[in-house]
């Protein structure tokens, strides 16, 4: 299948390396003329500008945007709808507030143009491991698109099936599903990134109490030195508490068990904010979430190992690099 890309970033450009392998035709636009020049060398098809890239599609034409969230999409989606027609369908698998893709979904519907909205997990192990989607939209689109999301989705891989799941119909267990209408997609990302911030707070705070246990301010006799890639290692193998971010954190303390190269300064990306909103106007207590989100604010003040153990989860599963906390004056 043919599809445009706008956005060859970390997860734009990998996204776009996945398709080629799975033998489809990708059109290219970035910023970069060389992110452009790179991909154009790996198989696919460059452009000059949006306008050009629309002009190398066969109707009816997809294009996928992944830049960031906020203005940048905005753009993007009003010039391509310029230059787009009836029938063609524009993908946002970025990370956008749901209630934007709504807004965006009624206007581009009176242009006859589809709109679709991915929340994409996957990161920058993405092109290996695959893209957990969570899709909004109208179902015709999503069904003409369905060759694109089972290239990128992980497949069923080695995970045991759940019990009873052989009834059930749909995508889930390939990796991808359609929750509803445009909007939907990212709504259910949004409370994913939430969910996502208050593991990897309990993840982090749980780490912060082992580091401290040998703390001179306990008795001698009720001190331990611990080791704390062994503990999240062995966590790995049958615990409970098993997860992929704990993969993540292991690989991070073996590395460097103080996580020395991160101060502790954590950003948050949107979701999490947005999340506690949807909470706020369903009137649903999100004690956890809300905690984990407002601990991302603390960091930026001042910062502990457990606030290192996020920096390190935040730069394993994503590549993000957190900003250098500003220096108080003297």
């Amino acid at each position: 299948m043919q599809l445009g890309m706008v956005g060859l970033g970390k997860m734009g450009a990998n996204m776009t390396r996945r398709l080629m392998r799975g033998g489809h035709q990708l059109v290219v636009s970035d910023l970069s003329a060389d992110a452009v020049k790179g991909l154009v060398g790996e198989g696919a098809v460059g452009s000059s500008s949006l306008q050009d890239l629309v002009s190398k599609l066969k109707p009816p034409r997809a294009v996928w945007i992944m830049v960031p969230a906020g203005g940048p999409t905005e753009q993007t989606v009003q010039n391509l709808a310029r230059a787009m027609q009836a029938g063609d369908t524009i993908i946002d698998g970025g990370n956008s507030y749901f209630k934007d893709d709504v807004r965006r979904a009624k206007s581009l519907k009176d242009k006859g143009l589809h709109y679709v909205d991915v929340g994409t997990s996957g990161g920058v192990w993405g092109i290996d491991r695959g893209y957990c989607m969570m899709i909004g939209g109208p179902k015709e689109a999503i069904q003409l698109l369905d060759p694109i999301f089972r290239t990128l989705a992980p497949g069923m891989g080695e995970i045991p099936r759940t019990p009873g799941r052989e009834k059930l119909d749909g995508t889930a267990e390939q990796g991808y599903i359609h929750c509803g209408p445009s909007g939907a997609g990212h709504f259910v990302k949004m409370v994913h990134n939430g969910i996502e911030y208050g593991i990897m707070q309990a993840y982090a705070e749980g780490f912060d109490i082992f580091k401290n246990a040998n703390s001179k301010e306990l008795p001698e006799d009720l001190r331990f030195d611990l080791n704390l890639p062994d503990i999240a290692e062995v966590w790995r193998r049958g615990s409970v508490v098993s997860s992929w971010l704990l993969d993540l954190t292991s690989m991070a303390l073996a590395e460097n068990p103080t996580l020395s190269e991160y101060t502790g300064f954590v950003q948050d990306s949107g979701e999490g904010r947005w999340t506690i909103q949807a909470a706020i106007d369903e009137a649903v207590p999100v004690d956890v979430l809300s905690a984990a989100l407002f601990v991302r604010f603390r960091s930026r003040q001042e910062h502990t190992f457990a606030e290192k153990m996020l920096s390190a989860m935040r730069q394993k599963f994503g590549g993000h690099v957190e900003a250098k906390a500003a220096k108080k004056p003297a």
